[in-house]
């Protein structure tokens, strides 16, 4: 315990670890919408919010589970297709609003190679919008459209029980997890068409 007359208590947010006020502090600097991107077990969620001086405002926001409702995404929706598919989508709507540039902010994440908060970066990076970013951290396209998803559930069809278990959300909503990939350029198509024309 500190006993120094100096010490102060750091901030409620940073003491739980929800925020680093000195990366948060960078990114604001920037003058550049910020590209919020969290993640839970079942969903993505993507944002571009601006600082203001009262408190941060959102100017666009995707949730995955748009996806279900508007565009028929029968797939989980926490999984790295539907990340690069709820980006792509905010891109798309923050590009018919007009913005044309964000800095990424990926929070308290560890910045993990092919993670699906640079599946969502993709998404947004194909829309048009301007992000700086390092290719090298970008999961590879196969892995976007789900083709290891796919190719897990083929190898597992020798194994029913094994196979109930790995894909129960996808048999639910009937769709074999083997035609993922099919699936998601049907959805991809459906999201772009939305828009087109706008931007």
């Amino acid at each position: 315990m500190a006993r120094s007359s100096r010490y102060s208590v750091s901030y409620r947010r940073r003491r739980e670890g929800k925020t680093d006020y000195r990366k948060r502090k960078a990114l604001i600097l920037s003058r550049k919408p910020r590209l919020v991107v969290r993640g839970t077990l079942k969903n993505i969620i993507v944002q571009i919010v601006a600082a203001k001086p009262n408190g941060d405002e959102v100017l666009v926001s995707a949730h995955s589970r748009e996806l279900l409702k508007n565009y028929g995404w029968k797939a989980p929706r926490g999984n790295l297709p539907a990340a690069y598919l709820t980006g792509l989508l905010c891109g798309l709507k923050a590009k018919a609003k007009g913005i044309k540039e964000a800095v990424l902010d990926i929070g308290l994440h560890s910045p993990t190679k092919g993670a699906r908060v640079f599946a969502a970066l993709k998404g947004v990076l194909d829309a048009g919008l301007s992000v700086p970013h390092g290719e090298e951290k970008l999961p590879d396209e196969k892995r976007i459209q789900g083709v290891h998803i796919a190719q897990y559930a083929k190898m597992l069809t020798t194994n029913t029980e094994k196979y109930m278990a790995a894909f129960s959300k996808y048999l639910e909503n009937k769709i074999p997890p083997e035609s993922l990939p099919e699936h998601f350029a049907e959805v991809k198509k459906a999201v772009i068409a939305a828009f087109k024309g706008e931007g």
